[in-house]
């Protein structure tokens, strides 16, 4: 058993025990959590004149709030799309299966305490099975050496920690941590939910995290700025939901990549906070580094609603701070118009792909896909607030007064324990129930694959529709042939009652039991409980800052962190190309979900997952790939091991938007881990471009596209002049044919001065630990 008490190591000299992000003269705490962390307007307010009267231009929402948390606003360069920003930001949040690598890397560092108010959240480790109390149970048992590891931490580091049941990541921190003008990061892809309530949330890797909780300045792209406005009014079966299926429709799964997108407009005004947070949080699925809408009188409500009155008030002091100038230029400007927008249904297999409602059918005729819908599934971080559910439950009493229940099978996740409490005492979950539905745990659940589902057997072709986010191959069930589809809940449920796709609640009939025929009345909810919110069971443990953390050397979910070898100097002559992928690699397809998130602790294990299901362009298989130094197939990580074992070197060749998805830093970790040096790709993911970047590869893209065609699986590659490895100058690339040949390539890439100075000591990591033994 290794035990970490009083940690030794460098530390962070006048370590702040509170960021000066966070100093303001107005003592009002960002939370009820954390007294002595105040609102930061006044800071942000003058920082953000300091930047006006530099750029002499006006600033839209996003540029306020992200300049507004520069670290050094007098002088560091400010260009979109161009220069690295400096960022200071207010708070850290993480999520159990990205906290546990994040925490063991912190712990590495030494420090001893984490400089910004910071939280963990238990919400992707519980498996829906049976239904909501048996399904946490079970996992309490199974998951307990993590969960205690993550309290344990939490408790002696400083760090808040949200026990299993709270909820998940995503809805809590809008219920408690959100504000207008809020700068947060969070390790997992969908914390720009919190861009509902006026603040830039923007997913991380778990290295990032640790700089920000290490008091490093944290480090971004400047974004570039895509516009969306609203007009008109949301009525109807539109909804919220709607918005973001039709922006993801224009934009497709990398339009966003690289910028934020910031909605305004007239239209705003008819969107609840929570719907608002909903087409934030997707905004994810269109590569977006983050979305934001302005403050706004959704917001004051929903402020004033979960307990948060004088955040309210303050802002409505802010307006000018929290809204676009007159007059802001955006990189890219789109307008839609909510009352001609009708409700989509997009997938199946990716969340970008289109079908308004009344096309639903024609479309799954047309393409082959299964008419019969298996299963419903709503709530999720999505699509989980009070509003979804009575607007759910609407559609559902209409079905049960006509001697209906649900065709197809029916689940329903609520976002927290405050959720949860509040339809139990209003009498929605009774509805849920009396419809054919089962209420699951308040957890991320079949959203992230996290389902032991047994009504089809691996490879059967069927439909599920859902309310969640993200629909990629096998992202629910783990069922390659599940063909995914995503919409509002209220749509969700409308089509589980006729249980097949090509039903359009707005115009087809449903037959009652009695034999008459009937159509459903439109959707109605209240944003907000008439009665207030029921908090539920108290599930927040605060950090003591004492403590010890303990870590089993045999444990098969927890694993010390050995660090990275530092480059040696020389170049990366004769790679063996591990895989070569053809087509859409996400970080689902790079390290899966599902049931390895029980090995997301210890890293050695949960590479055993390593492209699992990503397509070899060689044979079109998954898990299949040849070892070039044997010629003998096998799976994927079997043979990364083989090659590492046998001091070979490797790199993987990627297509588009390779790492699209998740945050997940394991889709790094695992091939540096593996032995793997570098990434070549025609385009990458903001994310995991960066998180490659941390943990010492080298993600780098074609300079030409049509270059990937000319790389076979048994090529060897040779990455030369790294000992003038530089900012903006491309890297030559020799590729060796076994025949002999060599062909030269370039290769971009994105690395400024400090990220090269992370591949050269091997992680970034190693590089805060150098830079805070030199401060000793």
């Amino acid at each position: 058993m290794l035990r970490l008490g009083n940690f030794g190591g460098a530390h962070l000299h006048q370590l702040r025990s509170i960021h000066g992000s966070s100093i303001a003269l107005a003592n009002i705490p960002m939370s009820k959590f954390d007294t002595k962390s105040y609102l930061p307007y006044e800071k942000l307010n003058k920082t953000v004149k300091v930047v006006k009267e530099r750029l002499r231009r006006p600033l839209t929402l996003s540029e306020k709030i992200l300049y507004s948390h520069l670290d050094k606003p007098d002088t560091q360069q400010i260009e979109r799309g161009i220069s690295y920003l400096r960022l200071r930001p207010d708070r850290v949040a993480m999520q159990d299966a990205t906290a546990q690598m994040a925490m063991l890397q912190f712990i590495s560092s030494g420090l001893p305490q984490v400089a910004v108010p910071s939280t963990i959240h238990c919400d992707h480790l519980i498996e829906a099975q049976k239904g909501g109390a048996a399904d946490l149970a079970r996992a309490k048992d199974l998951n307990k050496e993590v969960y205690n590891f993550l309290s344990s931490a939490g408790n002696k580091y400083g760090v808040g920690f949200w026990k299993p049941g709270s909820g998940i990541i995503h809805q809590i921190i809008l219920e408690n941590y959100a504000f207008p003008g809020l700068l947060l990061i969070g390790t997992d892809s969908h914390t720009p939910n919190g861009g509902g309530l006026g603040g830039l949330c923007i997913g991380v890797g778990g290295a990032d995290a640790v700089d920000v909780m290490a008091d490093i300045p944290w480090e971004l792209k400047c974004p570039k700025v895509i516009g969306v406005k609203l007009t008109g009014k949301l009525s109807g079966w539109t909804s919220a939901k709607d918005v973001i299926l039709k922006v993801a429709d224009i934009l497709t799964v990398k339009g966003g990549t690289g910028a934020i997108v910031e909605y305004f407009g007239p239209g705003v005004e008819s969107i609840s906070a929570t719907g608002m947070a909903t087409i934030c949080n997707m905004g994810a699925e269109i590569g977006a580094t983050t979305s934001v809408f302005p403050y706004n009188s959704s917001m004051r409500k929903y402020l004033q609603a979960t307990g948060r009155g004088d955040i309210a008030a303050e802002a409505d002091k802010y307006k000018d701070l929290l809204s676009a100038d007159n007059g802001a230029h955006y990189d890219e400007l789109i307008e839609i118009d909510l009352n001609t927008l009708t409700p989509h249904v997009n997938g199946p297999f990716t969340p970008d792909l289109a079908s308004p409602i009344d096309k639903l059918g024609e479309n799954a005729a047309r393409n082959g896909w299964p008419v019969d819908i298996k299963v419903g599934l709503i709530g999720s971080c999505t699509n989980s607030s009070y509003e979804d559910m009575q607007r759910s439950v609407s559609i559902a009493k209409q079905a049960i007064a006509k001697g209906l229940k649900t065709k197809s099978s029916f689940t329903i996740t609520p976002g927290s324990e405050q959720i949860r409490a509040t339809i139990e005492r209003d009498g929605l979950s009774k509805v849920f129930a009396d419809f054919g539905g089962v209420v699951l745990a308040n957890a991320c659940g079949p959203c992230i694959g996290q389902w032991d589902r047994q009504d089809v057997k691996k490879g059967e072709k069927n439909t599920i529709v859902t309310s969640y986010n993200r629909n990629f191959t096998g992202r629910n069930d783990a069922n390659p042939a599940t063909h995914g589809f995503v919409c509002s809940p209220e749509i969700v449920t409308a089509l589980a009652i006729a249980g097949r796709l090509d039903f359009n609640p707005l115009t087809d009939e449903l037959t009652a039991k009695d034999g008459s025929k009937f159509k459903l009345e439109p959707p109605s909810g209240d944003d907000l409980p008439q009665k207030g919110y029921d908090p539920g069971e108290d599930t927040y443990q605060p950090p003591s800052g004492k403590g010890q953390v303990d870590v089993a050397e045999t444990s098969q979910r927890l694993q010390l962190l050995a660090p990275f070898n530092k480059w040696d100097g020389k170049d990366l002559e004769d790679l063996a190309i591990l895989i070569k992928v053809k087509g859409k690699c996400t970080t689902d397809h790079i390290s899966a979900a599902g049931p390895w998130l029980k090995f997301r602790g210890h890293l050695d294990n949960i590479s055993n997952n390593l492209f699992l299901t990503a397509i070899n362009a060689e044979n079109g298989e998954m898990n299949k790939v040849k070892n070039q130094l044997t010629g003998v197939y096998g799976a994927v990580p079997d043979t990364a091991r083989a090659l590492k074992a046998a001091g070979q070197p490797w790199v993987a060749i990627g297509d588009e938007n390779y790492g699209e998805g998740s945050s997940r830093e394991h889709a790094a970790l695992e091939p540096r881990h593996l032995g793997g040096r570098a990434i070549i790709t025609k385009s990458f993911a903001r994310i995991h471009e960066t998180n490659l970047k941390k943990q010492g590869m080298l993600p780098l893209t074609f300079s030409q596209a049509s270059d990937y065609d000319k790389i076979d699986p048994a090529d060897r590659i040779s990455i030369v002049g790294l000992k003038d490895f530089a900012p903006g100058k491309p890297l030559k690339a020799v590729i060796k044919k076994p025949s002999g040949e060599k062909i030269d390539i370039w290769l971009n890439h994105t690395f400024n001065e400090q990220q090269i100075e992370w591949f050269k000591s091997g992680s970034a990591l190693n590089r805060m630990k150098e830079v805070f033994a030199s401060r000793k």
